[in-house]
């Protein structure tokens, strides 16, 4: 979950790493620190505990020497608190060899115990040092071919890794390592970057590589080369990333989130974007896979947090569509229980970063045990797509906020649009029902810009009103009820307060009586033109709830006034078909939890304890 960033090149290292780290401080902000070697030869390192801001400070008032060659690295703790001494870079062979680290090291103690028998010394409580001190060790062994050490350490280390060195005797060179984490290349014109993703160096390279698992990399000013843990060379296909640094930027936004949930509706348009043809949905990158969605006979679709509840909602898509039967499963449970898969199940992963560790296990455990995979992710030469048989790229572009939000209605448009894909194949959707259904997608961004021109400002005022809230329910049925899930879940990652989502039909099976007088409840309530039979009994829901003294927020559609006497507060989603009704509903509910985290003087982009992208299990 950590940020690392690498450079080589003819400029001075310092500002290219600090604007790097500034760019992935999502992945990790307890603490961050940069290493350069200096015109002297000599490797200089400074790192403080707390946000980037801190070392930023303290680079202000001391600066470090300059140097052409650099690394730094953001965290995320694991293995010791976010302190100076276990924040990265790490110092081993008499500080002349410099290290960071994305992951973690299982057989971490193991290996303590037989450095320190052979007499060394640590400063630190973190895995890291570990390596970093037996990087030193094989560095020696190996006469001072510090890709050669790479080989020994990588052999010796169990777990989830990146590793980033460079050694004063080899200025102009910087080494990484990857196994089960990211690790991303930037092409320059006579310099070179390494990052754990691509925000790290976009603002000066757009052409990027994309290292695999198991392998070593060696950037210079003059190249690069990739080989394997064995030495094998490898062959790289370079990609071009498909977006600039401004947008990764605030852009004079408050803050990230409120730009991504600004950017919802161009996210959703972005990825229906290419894949229409003559009013059916044609996924170009599903070319060729006809055979197998025809003769599957079962979908399970595996997520984690924010993308799981994506995948929730689309189930009802896909089993509708393509009546094909559909399960969706916590990727950090599916391999643990010894699932029933084989090759007639498609097995669906989805991850914003491509890089979240359970679903990447999820995934190589699914291909191990013959079944077929595929991923919808939103970052090109991430992990998980390339361990795929087939990708459906979400094109929401860089998500920087700790908290999803249009990589979430992304998530839900590209299901939709794969749902569609192999309804086609398979024959289960007519022509003119598939055009129907393209362009109820096709009019979703114009409704979601809709909901945020008419009702953010007023979302916002009264969830400044419930600054002092405890806790907030969430309920919902059919599409509505992942919709309460994915709420209440913003609502906890932001505002740290007390949320649960349930389908709305449990109330009288147990939460009903968490209600008392005054307990908030959004209420997500169905179209009562084509829902009626769930609306009514929303409606009924509703009816218990405040007899009980709940405060109700419906979201509802235009035109609906059942639900007026029965709400104290009505927010208006414009009228939609009930599968795309929860690309709408949720805006109001990522609204809401902005507000009323806003109103707490919370950090919105970077919760406690939270870091964008989970690269360990």
């Amino acid at each position: 979950m950590c940020g690392i960033v690498g450079y080589v090149g003819p400029r001075d290292s310092e500002g290219i790493l600090i604007a790097g780290l500034a760019r992935l401080e999502y992945r990790g902000y307890d603490s961050a620190g940069i290493a350069v070697i200096d015109g002297a030869g000599s490797v200089a390192m400074r790192k403080r505990a707390g946000k980037l801001s801190v070392l930023r400070d303290d680079l202000a008032a001391h600066a470090l020497p300059g140097g052409t060659t650099g690394i730094g690295h953001t965290r995320w703790a694991t293995h010791g608190g976010p302190t100076d001494a276990n924040a990265h870079p790490h110092l081993a062979d008499d500080d002349r060899l410099a290290v960071i680290h994305n992951g973690i090291i299982e057989n971490f103690a193991e290996l303590k115990v037989e450095l320190v028998s052979e007499g060394y010394d640590f400063l630190s409580e973190t895995d890291t040092e570990v390596a970093a001190v037996l990087l030193g060790r094989e560095y020696r062994a190996n006469g001072g071919d510090l890709v050669e050490a790479f080989r020994s350490t990588a052999s010796r280390l169990d777990g989830a890794f990146t590793l980033l060195a460079m050694h004063e005797e080899h200025p102009g060179l910087v080494v990484g390592a990857r196994r089960n984490s990211p690790l991303v290349i930037g092409l320059g014109e006579g310099e070179n970057f390494l990052g754990s993703d691509v925000a790290a160096f976009v603002e000066h390279t757009r052409k990027a590589l994309a290292i695999g698992q198991d392998e070593i990399v060696a950037i210079t000013p003059a190249g690069v080369e990739v080989t394997d843990f064995d030495g094998a060379a490898v062959d790289v296909e370079p990609f071009e990333v498909l977006w600039d640094a401004a947008a990764a930027d605030k852009g004079g936004w408050s803050s990230f989130m409120a730009k991504e949930v600004s950017e919802e509706p161009e996210a959703v348009a972005n990825t229906i974007r290419g894949r229409v043809r003559d009013g059916q949905v044609v996924v170009p990158e599903l070319d060729g896979m006809d055979a197998l969605f025809a003769d599957i006979s079962r979908i399970i679709v595996i997520a984690c947090g924010t993308a799981a509840y994506a995948g929730a909602v689309g189930k009802y898509a896909l089993e509708q569509w393509t009546r094909i039967p559909v399960d969706v499963e916590l990727a950090h449970e599916f391999r643990y229980r010894d699932p029933v898969i084989g090759p007639d199940t498609l097995v669906v992963s989805i991850s914003q970063s491509g890089e979240t560790m359970d679903t990447l296990m999820a995934v190589k455990y699914a291909r191990e045990r013959g079944a077929r995979t595929l991923s919808i992710c939103n970052t090109q030469g991430a992990t998980i797509p390339r361990e795929s048989d087939a990708i459906v790229y979400t094109h929401a572009g860089p998500e920087v906020a700790v908290a999803s939000t249009k990589a979430f209605v992304a998530q839900i448009t590209a299901l939709y649009l794969l749902a569609l894909h192999v309804a086609r194949v398979r024959g289960t959707v007519s022509s003119a029902e598939g055009e129907q259904h393209v362009r109820e997608l096709e009019a979703v961004p114009e409704k979601i810009s809709q909901i945020l021109d008419r009702e953010q400002a007023r979302i916002e005022e009264f969830a400044g009103w419930m600054a002092d809230t405890r806790s907030v329910l969430f309920l919902g049925r059919h599409v509505g009820y992942p919709i309460a899930l994915e709420g209440a879940l913003k609502l906890k990652e932001i505002s740290y307060i007390h949320a649960e989502g349930f389908a709305a039909g449990e109330l009288k099976h147990g939460p009903i009586a968490l209600i008392e007088p005054g307990q908030p409840v959004f209420v997500i309530v169905p179209s009562p033109r084509e829902s009626a039979l769930i609306h009514s009994k929303v409606v009924s829901n509703i009816q218990e709830i405040r007899a009980r003294g709940a405060r109700v927020i419906a979201i509802a559609e235009e035109g609906d006034a059942a639900v007026l006497p029965f709400a104290d507060e009505v927010l208006r989603i414009p009228l939609a078909g009930p599968l795309m009704e929860p690309l709408l509903a949720v805006v109001p509910l990522h609204i809401f939890a902005m507000g009323l985290a806003t109103a707490k003087g919370l950090d919105v982009d970077q919760p406690r304890n939270l870091a964008k992208s989970v690269t360990v299990e």
